[in-house]
């Protein structure tokens, strides 16, 4: 297991830093959001809360809570619209600062591809760098369903898709960033984690990341020191 140093070392070389995206990149937890503007946020925020538990698989709780929710095109892009997510302060500036370093950002979430890409146009991320959860809708726009291939849609999806990562472009240094249990998971193949408490300060995750920060100044900082 790698060294607070080691981490900070692995994170300043990085060639690729891959960020969650709910109580991470933004303040919000995207399906929450979209299941309160549906008009079901309670018995979604129970269901959320039991799946935490890990007694279901991360596909099998997606799948009940979505069956809830039901969302239309129409409500997605209303709820995108009218209550657009918040971007957790600093994260525009580290992003802005990888970029300039030649770092390679992706976003990798068990949220929805159509908010995470919101997210990820006002951070100049290119949509190729996006990998999330993409929903189906009929041609009158109801709610079909979602797509049940994507590797995010699986318990462990987010390990799966940097393993896809560093086999593709052959990345050395791969760094995951998230709040949540999935992230700290993500590694390996993941070279490193850091654990993020800006947001929801989740107990396993504190605990248990080497490098664990409340802040992104936390990592411009370590960057300005190089």
């Amino acid at each position: 297991m790698a060294s607070l140093m080691e981490i900070k070392e692995i994170f300043c070389n990085a060639d690729a830093v891959c960020f969650d995206v709910d109580s991470t990149v933004i303040k919000e937890e995207g399906i929450d959001e979209l299941a309160k503007f549906c008009g079901v946020g309670d018995a979604v925020a129970e269901m959320t809360r039991r799946a935490m538990g890990g007694s279901v698989t991360f596909k099998a709780a997606l799948t009940a809570r979505l069956g809830l929710i039901r969302p239309s095109w129409e409500q997605v892009q209303k709820l995108i619209s009218d209550h657009p997510p918040h971007l957790t302060p600093g994260i525009r500036e580290l992003v802005s600062r990888l970029h300039q370093r030649g770092v390679q950002v992706f976003l990798i979430s068990g949220g929805f591809q159509s908010i995470v890409e919101h997210v990820a146009s006002q951070l100049n991320i290119p949509t190729a760098n996006v990998f999330a959860n993409r929903l189906k809708f009929y041609f009158n726009g109801e709610y079909a369903g979602f797509d049940e291939t994507q590797l995010t849609a699986e318990s462990g999806g987010k390990g799966k898709v940097i393993a896809h990562l560093k086999e593709q472009f052959n990345f050395k240094n791969v760094v995951m960033i998230g709040d949540g249990a999935t992230d700290m998971e993500a590694c390996p193949p993941a070279d490193c984690f850091i654990g993020f408490g800006g947001n929801v300060i989740r107990k396993q995750v504190k605990e248990k990341a080497k490098w664990y920060i409340t802040h992104f100044d936390e990592l411009l900082k370590e960057l300005e020191e190089r």
